[in-house]
């Protein structure tokens, strides 16, 4: 673990050297590259090649797609206990979006003509679900039930099998209560290019949406343009701001929670209380030793958490802007103060009592969320993000004579002659 003081030598290089843009090496983009070729020029016979090369399964067009009687069979089969978490978090999540959804809307302008918007879900959006080491369930209740909110009629899936060609019955439990309405079993940068230029059994979609490793996210970046993408969320991280009122349990807790990603996810924590500092240290050795995932836990602790003291909690609220941090833990007797000076967390977790687990799970805002530093520019997925946005215009006699003289003064600057006599022909009638 990094231990970073205010008052080290090197203090202040040592924060620069913690903002991070992740850039694919070469050789990903060169892969990835090469994948979405082949899925471009041979379709399904691509994707099944792909998906034997790499999650070891042998497919065929008829099995790509995940049946009806997969689906049914995987409810059936998943505890009660189970329902009732994915149905909660299901339940939540839909509400929150339904709450979020844009809303259509007109006004008259100062000429008196009539202007507004109006909002449409997209047709066909893809979600992207990553299987790996552990089946995110919640990705799916965290994607495709906003899909569902924003009513989007079809909602593919693509998500990767095991060697059986199988999928988690969890995952397909949350997919079917989520809203999914196809789902296949293909998962890296190939299920991105599936979806995004289509093969015989894959219609291409408009938009796509979810995380992913490296490979994904290249893909997702490669085929802007010719689909929508969401954001291009990479390695999970959190980042845990807190005065001498924080709970140093707590706090160690979340930090291994995020640890537990594996795979270059990073845990921060920032203070202005030695004490808690050096109590934080102490918990997360006590509660490491007692937890199960230690091949993921282990190389995130010593390569990939940091902890700093700062001389204020104001100066931590500025390098929480600077780090730009998916999850935000923020615990302060100060929050009032604190709070309006966050501008770039993905997501902002206040108290001692809000995990980020929490979050991740069951609150209701999507945990689809922007990592590397792109919360500076970035939110994190929202139901709008399923909407397409089209505005209205509406004249009359009356108003397009009002907009005239206007007009005419824009056509005469730019040179287009056609388009000021387009409206006062209109004006003159």
């Amino acid at each position: 673990m990094k231990i970073i003081r205010h008052t080290d030598p090197g203090y202040a290089d040592a924060i620069r050297k913690l903002n991070r843009r992740p850039e694919a090496s070469e050789a990903v983009r060169d892969v990835v590259a090469s994948v979405i070729k082949e899925v471009r020029a041979r379709g399904d016979a691509a994707v099944i090649e792909l998906a034997a090369k790499f999650d070891g399964a042998s497919l065929t067009p008829a099995t790509l797609r995940v049946s009806t009687a997969e689906l049914d069979a995987a409810w059936a089969s998943v505890d009660q206990t189970v329902r009732d978490a994915l149905e909660a978090s299901q339940r939540n999540v839909f509400a929150f979006a339904k709450q979020s959804l844009r809303q259509n809307w007109s006004r008259t302008n100062e000429q008196g003509a009539h202007v507004g918007e109006v909002f449409h879900p997209f047709e066909r959006v893809g979600c992207y679900v990553p299987g790996g080491t552990a089946p995110l369930v919640s990705t799916s209740l965290m994607t495709v039930t906003l899909a569902a909110a924003a009513g989007v009629p079809e909602i593919v899936v693509c998500t990767p099998c095991g060697k059986d060609g199988t999928v988690n019955a969890g995952l397909l439990a949350a997919l079917r209560l989520a809203g999914a309405t196809e789902i296949y079993k293909i998962g890296g940068s190939q299920a991105i290019a599936a979806m995004a230029y289509g093969t015989e059994t894959i219609k291409p979609v408009a938009k796509i949406f979810g995380p992913g490793n490296g490979y994904v996210v290249e893909a997702k970046r490669q085929s802007f343009g010719v689909v929508s993408i969401d954001l291009l969320p990479g390695p999970s991280e959190v980042l845990i701001l807190a005065d001498k009122t924080g709970n140093p349990a707590f706090i160690a807790a979340d930090i291994l929670a995020q640890a537990e990603h594996g795979k270059d996810s990073q845990a921060g924590f920032i203070t202005d209380d030695a004490a808690l500092l050096d109590a934080v240290l102490a918990e997360i050795d006590a509660q490491a030793a007692k937890l199960s995932r230690q091949a993921m836990l282990r190389p995130v602790l010593e390569k990939d958490c940091f902890h700093i003291l700062v001389p204020s909690l104001e100066d931590g609220a500025r390098l929480v802007n600077d780090y730009a941090p998916e999850h935000l833990s923020l615990i302060t007797a100060r929050e009032e103060a604190i709070l309006p000076m966050i501008r770039t967390a993905g997501a902002i977790f206040l108290g001692n009592h809000s995990p980020v687990a929490v979050g991740d799970f069951l609150a209701g805002p999507s945990h689809t969320l922007p990592t590397g530093g792109a919360g500076k520019s970035f939110p994190g997925l929202t139901v709008d993000m399923f909407q397409r946005r089209t505005s209205i215009i509406r004249l009359d006699q009356e108003s397009c004579a009002k907009s005239e003289p206007f007009v005419r003064v824009f056509s005469q600057i730019e040179g287009l002659d056609a388009h000021g006599e387009s409206v006062a022909v209109r004006a003159r009638s």
